[in-house]
């Protein structure tokens, strides 16, 4: 019998401590860019800038970033100021490339993602 409370007791303190690690959603405000510009993998500006002006990967930041996931092995991420992070549903994304988004989700910190929940254009003021 007292082998039951012990287990008991133990799921009952275990509960608790997961809830409060779970994750509200909020609003994550950036552009949509590849890992190999938003990380300096070959960007001084963590920017398109530099590809851009070579014309070598396209014209435009939406283009530049569909050629180096496509092309050179970079994954979609959100740049967001000096924060970068990575997005886990390209299905959702795909087609945002390029553009000021604001991204609504769930960060997990330990690997710096962001479950994308909804995604839409940022609506200039």
């Amino acid at each position: 019998m007292l082998y039951r409370i012990i287990i008991f007791g133990a799921v009952g303190v275990l509960a608790p401590a997961g809830v409060a690690h779970a994750q509200a959603s909020r609003q994550f405000h950036g552009e949509v860019s590849d890992s190999q510009c938003a990380l300096n993998v070959h960007s001084l500006t963590r920017s398109h800038q530099e590809m851009l002006k070579s014309k070598s990967m396209g014209g435009t930041s939406n283009t530049c970033s569909v050629y180096c996931i496509e092309r050179l092995g970079g994954y979609l991420v959100l740049s967001a100021g000096n924060d970068v992070y990575r997005l886990d549903r390209s299905d959702k994304v795909h087609g945002f490339e390029g553009q000021r988004v604001v991204i609504t989700g769930t960060l997990d910190p330990k690997i710096n993602q962001i479950h994308v929940q909804k995604i839409e254009l940022e609506q200039r003021q």
